[in-house]
């Protein structure tokens, strides 16, 4: 019979996605029978990430620090934005292709039948920068599925409405699919001719 703090374990890894009871309990033994440094440095790793990583002001990628990395490197164009669903995004992206601009993560797509609306993706953030005038071009890199499309005319539509040009990467990433799956020559080719949406009015 599982102690109470062993149970406790197995059913906090539960909380990583694709893991299973089966998958939870393998793991906790793992780290009780071989490997309790680890064990104890994954803890301490994970309660500094929780205290201390948070969202940047500005892009809203996870960051110690603010402004994050990318939104701090003068090498990059900052008056390129790339928008994305997920922090992976922006590393298959930063990885795989030779953007130079910065980026905009929504942390999500629209979705009205779970109550997710512009204002829980950080769009209104994003349409104040627009007004601003401190955006010449903005690329699409959203998922190939139906909210991830969906998402994308919605963002090209403020563009249009604020006279900013709007890239779309091209259809090498199949679609639905998600992008931190694709491959890096896919998703640099895609990236490489990503094609304009509509004209600059």
């Amino acid at each position: 019979m599982a102690s109470g703090l062993l149970e406790d374990l197995i059913e906090s890894l539960r909380c990583l996605p694709g893991v299973g009871p089966k998958s939870a309990q393998r793991m906790a033994l793992h780290l009780l029978q071989r490997d309790r440094d680890g064990a104890r440095q994954l803890g301490q790793a994970l309660i500094g990430a929780m205290e201390r990583v948070e969202h940047c002001e500005s892009c809203r990628i996870f960051t110690e620090r603010q402004p994050c990395r990318w939104c701090s490197d003068e090498q990059r164009d900052p008056r390129q934005l790339c928008v994305v669903e997920s922090p992976a995004d922006v590393l298959a992206i930063d990885r795989s292709t030779d953007y130079r601009g910065r980026f905009f993560l929504l942390l999500g797509h629209l979705s009205p039948l779970d109550g997710v609306g512009p204002t829980d993706l950080g769009l209104d953030r994003f349409e104040a920068r627009l007004a601003a005038g401190e955006v010449d071009e903005v690329t699409l890199a959203t998922n190939q599925t139906v909210e991830g499309l969906a998402t994308a005319r919605y963002i090209a539509e403020l563009c249009a409405r604020h006279q900013v040009a709007v890239l779309q990467i091209a259809r090498g990433v199949p679609v639905g699919s998600e992008l931190e799956f694709a491959d890096g020559g896919t998703l640099s080719v895609a990236f490489a001719e990503r094609t304009r949406i509509g004209d600059r009015r």
